[in-house]
């Protein structure tokens, strides 16, 4: 089969594409004829630096999320989903084998139903953007009737954050963007009102947006850059949810934070237990089914661009989601 991979650490001239062996699905596995492959912020950092600064196999084909075809069954797995449709999430998480190829061997329960109508390169993206907007939106108690501040709100987790808030019965919600066309993507998916962190004091602006109080729940992207400024825009006794950060440390207004009585909590996507991780994958299905969750597909590469489509990411430049066309 055709693939892409790398065997050392290192900017994007690592990645080579060339010929490797067709997966084979084990036990409890299904392979996986991949149309597209998603990329991802977390595919060019592993590539760049590993998981823990070292490499983690001799051979990685970088990426987690993707879209195909299931073409092989494991044993234990029923043979009538020969043929089905499907989206694919962590491929390439504490495994060797992601989904830039035309093929993946992966466990069931790494694969979902493609819904009816659906882009397959769509749902090349569900995997780690939109399964990761959900868990923010859903964790300590979920924000039907709240005031949700999303940061990066043009960004592929936070856009899709817009939306599922929305659908969950936010009341109001905030996005942080860096553009007036950031801005226009923001609004469009549901956010009912922007501001650019460039030009604006974020504390400010989400106190007069709320009438003084703050947001409900703060869903970001960055706490390094960020986490100075959560006392300035949350309300007392709101929620923080993190997922990324930039930097390995960070610092938030400890004084502050005291008397606010926050609470915090940080989640990887990758590693959310069975159950939540299947809830989250129906959720999303159902969402993308009934129309209401939408991806920007910003860039389209084909599998022999995949150094292009790395660095396209890694330039935080490109406003959407970035995907390979496997042929």
């Amino acid at each position: 089969m055709k693939a892409a991979w790398y065997t050392s650490l290192g900017t994007s001239s690592v990645l080579q594409v060339g010929e490797l062996p067709t997966p084979e699905p084990g036990p409890g596995e299904v392979r996986v004829r991949l149309a597209v492959s998603g990329v991802n912020p977390s595919d060019w950092k592993a590539r760049l630096r590993g998981r823990g600064g070292s490499i983690a196999f001799p051979q990685i084909v970088p990426q987690s999320d993707g879209a195909g075809t299931i073409d092989k069954v494991g044993a234990g797995v029923d043979t009538t989903r020969i043929g089905e449709k499907v989206w694919v999430l962590n491929g390439q998480w504490k495994r060797p084998h992601g989904t830039a190829a035309q093929y993946i061997a992966i466990n069931a329960g790494f694969v979902a139903p493609l819904p009816a109508g659906v882009d397959p390169a769509e749902a090349a993206c569900f995997g780690i953007p939109a399964l990761t907007a959900w868990r923010a939106l859903t964790i300590a108690g979920g924000v039907a009737g709240q005031v949700v501040l999303v940061t990066g709100g043009a960004g592929a987790v936070g856009h899709h954050a817009i939306q599922i808030a929305r659908a969950l019965g936010a009341a109001k919600i905030v996005a942080t963007v860096s553009s007036p066309e950031k801005a226009a993507i923001a609004r469009e998916a549901g956010a009912d009102a922007t501001i650019d962190y460039r030009k604006e004091n974020l504390g400010e602006r989400v106190k007069s947006l709320t009438g003084g109080s703050g947001a409900d729940r703060i869903v970001d992207l960055n706490i390094s850059t960020n986490g100075p400024h959560y006392a300035d825009m949350l309300r007392q006794g709101g929620a923080i949810v993190v997922y990324g950060t930039d930097e390995p440390m960070a610092s938030i207004p400890a004084g502050a934070f005291i008397p606010l009585a926050p609470s915090i909590h940080f989640f990887i996507v990758y590693d959310l237990a069975s159950d939540l991780r299947h809830m989250g994958m129906a959720e999303i299905n159902a969402l993308a089914a009934a129309g209401k969750l939408k991806t920007v597909i910003a860039r389209r590469f084909p599998l022999d661009r995949i150094a292009e489509a790395h660095d396209a990411v890694q330039s935080g430049k490109i406003t959407g989601n970035v995907v390979l066309d496997i042929p």
